[in-house]
């Protein structure tokens, strides 16, 4: 272990240093109040956290669904800790510090891991290992899929993901980073915890992979950096925004920073550190306030990161605003996923037929001609199968597919993906503006069996 010794530092870095402490002490008072949960992801990741919120995030917490907020997946959920903080230093409402002392609490904001639709900020469930990742690459397509629509003054953001060694240790993972690089979705950043630490000691027991060579190799754009540098985390992030392809990088970090005695192992991944330990701690870190205080000069700052963004959504309220009516409508409709009267007229119509002619064909014959009666109607529709197109007959005459840097199509070619596809239409259904549908074998389903449970 490196031992901290007290250094003169600048404003700014101290600042820093600062926030990304508030968060590493609210996880550590959280998971000891707890008595339960992972400190040593979010002690780990505090530095790259702050930097991506601080300054690179669009987001605003007086407006959580935003539809062009950059879209951030803690994929590594058992660090739920480093999120709720975030969330409530930067001020999302109903986040306060009761949520977070009530963490792994029946009832409260603040569960074990993350929860869509329970928790505000929070873009999908995590915990499953790997989902995030993949559910994150369909947010990314999705994203695509809408500029092409709408064009940059309505949809113009990036999909982030937080990510372990585990979620690049699960086979879902090849899965996600190979159609990302295909589609060349350079509007997805993760940012990778490597931090060499699993739960069974260091990843080197398992694992010996060179996951930049292999994300390179599905081609993406990948480095390597000191994830508790903040200088060089803004020079990566600014560097992956600039690269056309999907990018990987690598933060190099300690799990459990600031822990005399457990960092940099596996005893600081899933339990709380213990009272000994947190006083340690807290002066290794320099740190003197009380469980759950963070200054007000360090609050300030990160309520000022929450509100950076404010200007850019009032921006883009007026645009659309000014945009021409019959263009407000259908994007309305498609955030909505209101398939219109157009489109409930065409499902009515077929049905009527079916009923009327009881046709004796095979079920995927049946439900190739509803695809082919709807899809015309329903522009939202986005179909795609796991490289059984022309078995599951899921592709409608009128749809286009969807081709590397072209996104104008409502079709797209998954490939032999099945747990891949299953994931990615997760992400793009939590995205909004697209109404997901895929096919495959139903001996195959069983390959899509966790997203469909997710």
């Amino acid at each position: 272990m490196n031992k901290m010794a007290p250094m003169a530092l600048g404003h700014e870095a101290s600042m820093h240093r600062d926030m990304a402490n508030a968060i590493r002490f609210l996880a550590i008072d959280a998971v000891e109040k707890a008595k339960s949960g992972h400190p040593g992801m979010p002690m780990g990741m505090a530095d790259v956290a702050t930097v991506l919120f601080a300054q690179f995030l669009k987001f605003d917490p007086a407006d959580p669904a935003w539809p062009d907020r950059d879209r951030f997946v803690l994929s590594a959920g058992h660090g739920s800790m480093l999120l709720y903080a975030l969330l409530h230093l930067t001020g999302y409402r109903g986040m306060d510090i009761a949520q977070l002392k009530a963490f792994r609490q029946w009832g409260s904001l603040t569960p074990g891991h993350p929860e869509h639709a329970h928790t505000p900020g929070v873009e999908t469930t995590t915990g499953p290992l790997g989902q995030g990742l993949a559910t994150a690459v369909g947010m990314a397509l999705a994203e695509r899929l809408s500029n092409a629509r709408f064009g940059d003054d309505l949809v113009d953001h990036h999909t982030y993901v937080i990510a372990g060694d585990g979620c690049l240790m699960e086979g879902l993972s090849h899965e996600a980073i190979s159609l990302a690089g295909h589609l060349r979705l350079g509007r997805l950043i993760v940012l990778f915890d490597d931090n060499s630490i699993s739960i069974d000691g260091a990843t080197a027991l398992s694992c010996s992979d060179d996951q930049l060579a292999r994300f390179a190799a599905s081609g993406w754009h990948a480095a390597r950096i000191d994830g508790h540098n903040p200088e060089t985390v803004a020079e990566a992030i600014a560097a992956a925004k600039a690269d056309p392809r999907p990018s990987l990088i690598a933060c190099r970090t300690i799990i459990g920073f600031g822990s005399p005695n457990r960092q940099g192992t596996e005893k600081v991944h899933g339990a709380p550190l213990g009272a000994d330990e947190v006083a340690a701690t807290r002066a290794a870190l320099a740190w003197p306030h009380a469980p759950f205080e963070v200054p007000a000069e360090v609050g300030d700052a990160w309520i000022r990161a929450g509100q950076k963004n404010a200007k850019a959504r009032r921006d883009w309220q007026a645009r659309l605003k000014d945009a021409p009516s019959d263009v407000r409508a259908r994007f309305a409709a498609a955030l909505a996923g209101d398939i219109g009267d157009v489109g409930r007229s065409a499902l009515a119509t077929i049905r009527t037929r079916f009923l009327a002619d009881a046709p004796k064909i095979a079920t995927r014959q049946a439900s190739q001609q509803v695809l082919d009666a709807i899809a015309p109607a329903i522009p939202d529709l986005f179909g795609g199968s796991a490289d059984l197109t022309h078995s599951n007959l899921t592709h409608a005459k009128s749809q286009k597919p969807v081709t590397p840097g072209d996104f104008a199509g409502s079709y797209v070619h998954y490939g032999i993906r099945e747990f891949g596809m299953a994931a990615a239409m997760n992400g793009i259904a939590l995205h909004g503006g697209f109404i997901p549908y895929g096919g495959t074998f139903l001996v195959f389903a069983d390959y899509c069996r966790p997203a469909i449970r997710l």
